[in-house]
């Protein structure tokens, strides 16, 4: 009958001894063979080095097994072994150091450290240690001793990843994912999901990024460095990416392409429907710390001969179209601003109230021409949220909203190279 712990890190017992029945030393414990098979994979076999180099010795071979050395049933000539097959997964060799992207801290985290247990029957591998707990028993081992190791088991907490909630195994993995639904991924803040494509290594990332929904896709790509945006882009699927930009509000596509060459942004505008091909075309042409450049072209204007509750109706059929509704706009049959409110002062209007009636007349508005820092200044001395932009002869071009406005403050990495496409 053989004797294990019912839990032990693997750290904890590589380079022990191993013995056979008779109690001489054969070699020392390099690694752990799991099969795949169950949901916390089982160790198959010990990958003993010794004086013929590597062997796996298949795990019913083992009478004892702890924290010091491990025992066998057989003595040495009597060990079945073999060698390690090139399709076998070793824990230390195959999973120690490989990423996890933990979606749900929107994070890329690192193995440090496997915790093997008992799993109904059979000896398994139930974690993964992703904390600094972990790491530091993994780089000192016995070492830990004394107010260390006080420290270590008082002061700092587990972080383990137990492994029903990590994908299957395969042979030659690069990377460990959460068994996380994918609708739960696809509703990640776009900032969040980001980060976490940002920590990954390079040949994982597209790979991830198309499993995204072509909406999440579009609102991760903005968010992402540019060198991340490029490499991304030029990988995956032309019409793919194409897609993806036109999901995206035109100024984020328009910020997207305006850090890529000019010949691959007009590539990637040719595989784009022509209407927002040409909205982003046009955006392209202002310099991106102007108001031109910050505008959105996605907006929705009313006529003051609309009713408070018309209007709502409007707004209920068309704000799938745009990015986000702050204020409504009221606009002459020229397209001249002429009123705004707010939408709450729309809401809280009698229904058959008239536009014309609780609209403010005296409308802030800024130039393409003008600057970001005054498009800030203006809209925080007026405590507007959102800023229209009219041409020389005072027709609606676009609109700026706050978030455009709060990237001043604290920039995205998106946001740090001027568009080269003139």
């Amino acid at each position: 009958m053989a004797y294990f712990l019912d839990e032990v890190f693997v750290s904890e017992v590589l380079k022990k001894p191993v013995l056979d029945a008779a109690g001489q030393e054969i070699g020392h414990v390099k690694d752990f063979i799991v099969s795949p098979a169950e949901i916390f994979p089982k160790v198959s076999s010990v990958v003993v080095k010794g004086r013929r180099g590597l062997i796996a010795i298949p795990w019913e071979q083992v009478a004892l097994f702890n924290k010091k050395f491990l025992s066998l049933t057989v003595p040495s000539a009597a060990i079945q072994s073999g060698d390690v097959q090139e399709g076998d997964i070793l824990i230390s060799r195959d999973i120690l150091d490989k990423q996890i992207v933990d979606v749900n801290g929107a994070k890329v985290v690192r193995v440090n450290d496997l915790k093997l247990g008992n799993v109904k029957g059979y000896f398994g591998l139930i974690a993964a240690d992703v904390g600094i707990r972990g790491l530091i028993r993994r780089l000192l081992g016995s070492r830990i001793k004394d107010h260390l190791g006080r420290l270590v088991h008082q002061r700092l907490p587990h972080h383990l990843i137990g492994w029903n909630y990590l994908a299957p195994l395969k042979p030659k993995i690069t990377r460990l994912a959460l068994s996380v639904p994918r609708k739960i991924v696809n509703r990640m803040h776009p900032a969040d999901l980001a980060a976490v494509i940002s920590q990954m290594p390079a040949r994982d990332r597209i790979e991830f990024y198309e499993s995204l929904d072509l909406t999440a896709a579009a609102e991760v790509l903005h968010e992402l460095e540019p060198t991340v945006q490029v490499e991304i882009l030029g990988r995956m699927d032309p019409d793919r990416a194409g897609d993806i930009l036109e999901r995206m509000p035109p100024d984020e596509a328009a910020d997207v392409l305006g850090d890529l060459p000019a010949s691959k942004a007009q590539k990637f505008m040719a595989l784009m429907k022509r209407e927002e091909a040409e909205e982003v075309k046009d955006l392209l042409t202002h310099t991106e710390d102007t108001a031109g450049g910050l505008m959105t072209t996605e907006y929705i204007t009313f006529s003051q001969d609309l009713t408070a509750a018309e209007t709502i109706e409007v707004i209920r059929k068309r704000s799938a179209d745009v990015e986000t509704i702050y204020y409504v706009y009221v606009v002459d049959p020229d397209g001249h601003p002429v009123g705004v409110l707010s939408l709450r002062e729309l809401i809280m209007a009698p229904p058959g109230t008239h536009l014309s009636e609780i609209m403010n007349a005296r409308v802030k508005t800024v130039t393409p021409e003008t600057h970001q820092t005054k498009v800030a200044a203006v809209m925080s001395k007026y405590n507007l949220i959102a800023i229209p932009v009219v041409d020389r002869d005072q027709k609606m071009l676009g609109v700026i909203t706050i978030d455009d406005v709060m990237d001043l403050l604290v920039p995205p990495v998106s946001k740090t190279k001027p568009r080269r496409l003139k």
